[in-house]
């Protein structure tokens, strides 16, 4: 319960004011459905998510615990780092024509994620704790926790949001979770400091 409550967190915090949560905001606002707008997200966060997590997994399974630990940790403080620095758009996706929305979207989203912070978190996340499955639903979750809001406000929800202040208290969030992984590696705990293995 505790690697799905972290992971949930995570990724609800890191995309708020996150690339993909403004192409979310542009395909709502120039497509205005939001139920295959949504699928297409869900989708896409699910299959791209999925990746992330057997790459993460495969990845802790080669390393020890405390160097596994110091891996994520230092993968937490470039989160921390990275929440800093805003994310941009700089076009509209293409007009849908035949294709429809729900594929637009679903490609789109699909791309603009690889790399992404919510990707690099879920690969971190999954090389730190066991259940996989557990790690991809916490994951995807948060991001449909932070992208449907959008979907169905769009504009007048996103301009509401404190994007600084939040960037900032995840920059923080993510700073602390990777002290505790490195402090666990360089004390030389074979566990997670969240969640024991």
């Amino acid at each position: 319960m505790k690697a799905f409550l972290i992971s949930l967190g995570t990724v609800t915090i890191a995309e708020m004011g996150d690339r993909t949560q403004l192409l979310t905001m542009m395909l709502a606002a120039r497509f205005r459905k939001p139920w295959p707008i949504l699928a297409g997200i869900l989708t896409a966060t699910i299959l791209n998510h999925a990746a992330a997590g057997v790459v993460g997994s495969l990845f802790g399974a080669f390393l020890t615990p405390v160097v596994l630990n110091g891996v994520v940790g230092a993968s937490m403080i470039a989160m921390a780092l990275w929440m800093l620095k805003p994310d941009q758009m700089d076009s509209l996706p293409a007009d849908p024509g035949h294709t429809g929305i729900f594929t637009v979207t679903f490609v789109t989203f699909f791309f603009a994620e690889i790399g992404d912070k919510t990707q690099i978190a879920t690969v971190a996340l999954a090389a730190a704790y066991p259940n996989l499955a557990v790690v991809i639903a916490g994951t995807t979750l948060g991001m449909m926790l932070a992208n449907t809001p959008v979907v169905f406000f769009g504009n007048a929800f996103a301009s509401r949001l404190p994007v600084k202040a939040l960037n900032y208290g995840a920059a923080i969030l993510f700073a602390i979770i990777g002290i505790m992984f490195v402090a666990s590696a360089v004390g030389h705990q074979g566990t997670p400091p969240v969640l024991v293995r």
